[in-house]
């Protein structure tokens, strides 16, 4: 009886068809999860002249959302542990788009809030498992780069907001915005048929035969045998979140944390208040969409960038750099420079914020051993999470103290300093990666499996 790795023969594939229909899948959903996620910041004009709020109300509204944001990534992560990334997944998709189509219907600030809070749960429950689903999934040559390649969707769906928006909002009124975000829920029934389900999980409910037709179309290496048994990395009795402190792994969970938590409080303020800023600096309302587009399109840039970095060069120093240049340029934009400097540097700001948060998630899916990696990605998410929740509020106060353009925008930069200082301190040689290369491997034709 031959007892294979799996994870092992996933990282030694080639890129095909079974890995492009994963990555596709995992795509359009964070598209989605980002058009649901984005749309408010493209509402928040209309809506504070309709019913009259204050900038710190329409803030904590988005905090609350990202509340709802955080518990889901939070208690999702463990679940798809138990209970397969899969359903988790798709039950998240159903709840977030029925509700924002729900928010559509909102006659006021308390039911929209309300919709917007049991949206988020799905909202923040789904990005960390697409992303460990996608690496679980792929070669491990090109795993940060279709981790970002995933997280571009959500970028796009950034930016369908803004080109919706700019057309939408004027002719048909804000709640459109949310009635088209309702419209993926007719995926549903393609997504049960056709979205794989994790490996790990297929193995620990020993569906060999699975197993083993999904390894083969993965990796033609691999040649399947009646008695093949498939092994990964099981937890160990105890909660899932207390393993991410073994193995002297606790120090770098804990920078994990506080890089995603800076990265995503920056690109959640902007999200959420950059069309608001920019009508408050004296831009109309469609040209401040466009810069919301331009936030989108640096977002999508640097995810794909960040993953293909990652790939090649030390994921950290990657991460960090991004997030320097990303502070540099959010302190350029106070300077008020041309209009063609300004669209480059709100491109770069969100390419160098979005961009550092979605490649942590791909360095912390490969840092985590298998059986704790959704548990890990899942918190490292969670915890930026907080972030997130806290950026809407922070812009909202930043524009109810009617502060200075620039000392709005050096007050995003400053956490992006911290963020890339914060993984500048994460420990490689306590990473799953650099544990699995000294592990023994056994010949399989030209491939080489881990025995684990």
């Amino acid at each position: 009886m031959r007892k294979i790795n799996v994870a092992q023969v996933v990282d030694e594939s080639k890129f095909n068809s079974l890995h492009l229909g994963v990555v596709a899948w995992c795509a359009f959903i964070m598209l989605c999860d980002g058009y649901d996620m984005i749309v408010f910041g493209s509402v928040i004009p209309s809506i504070s002249v309709e019913w009259g709020i204050t900038t710190s109300t329409a803030g904590a509204i988005g905090s609350l959302a990202m509340f709802g944001s955080l518990i889901g990534s939070l208690v999702c992560g463990i679940l798809a542990d138990f209970l397969g990334r899969k359903r988790v997944i798709i039950f998240c998709f159903i709840i977030f788009s029925f509700f924002t189509f729900l928010t559509g219907f909102a006659q006021g600030p308390v039911d929209f809030t309300i919709y917007r809070f049991i949206g988020g749960l799905g909202l923040g429950g789904m990005p960390p498992l697409l992303i460990a689903i996608t690496s679980e999934y792929a070669p491990k040559p090109s795993r940060s780069m279709l981790v970002g390649l995933i997280s571009s969707g959500f970028a796009i769906g950034g930016i369908g907001v803004a080109l919706l928006g700019i057309f939408i909002i004027p002719r048909f009124g804000w709640e459109w915005m949310f009635f088209i975000g309702g419209l993926p829920l007719i995926a549903v029934p393609f997504m049960i048929k056709y979205m794989p389900e994790s490996l790990a999980f297929l193995v620990v409910r020993k569906d060999n035969e699975k197993v083993s037709s999904i390894l083969k179309r993965l990796n033609p290496l691999y040649i399947p045998k009646k008695d093949d048994s498939f092994e990964v990395y099981l937890p160990k009795a105890g909660m899932p979140v207390a393993k991410l402190f073994d193995e002297r792994r606790g120090f770098s969970t804990i920078m994990f944390w506080i890089t995603s938590f800076m990265a995503l409080l920056v690109i959640y303020g902007l999200g959420t208040w950059l069309p608001q800023l920019m009508v408050q600096a004296g831009y109309p309302l469609t040209s401040s969409l466009l810069f919301l587009f331009a936030l989108n399109i640096g977002v999508m840039v640097g995810n794909i960038t960040g993953g293909l970095l990652a790939d090649r060069k030390a994921p950290k120093k990657v991460i960090a750099g991004m997030l320097i240049l990303g502070a540099i340029s959010l302190s350029l934009l106070g300077l008020k420079p041309g209009t063609i400097i300004l669209y480059l540097l709100v491109a770069i700001a969100g390419a160098c914020s979005n961009g550092p948060g979605t490649t942590n998630y791909g360095y912390a899916s490969k840092f985590y051993p298998t059986h704790i990696r959704s548990t890990g990605v899942g918190w490292t998410s969670g915890i930026g999470r907080i972030g997130a929740m806290l950026g809407p509020a922070f812009g909202g106060l930043l524009l109810e103290l009617s502060l200075p353009t620039h000392m709005n925008f050096i007050s995003f930069a400053i956490p992006a300093l911290l963020g890339a200082l914060a993984i500048s301190f994460v420990q490689d040689k306590y990473s799953d990666f650099n544990m699995i290369a000294n592990k023994p491997v056994q010949q399989f034709g030209k491939q080489q499996v881990n025995l684990k």
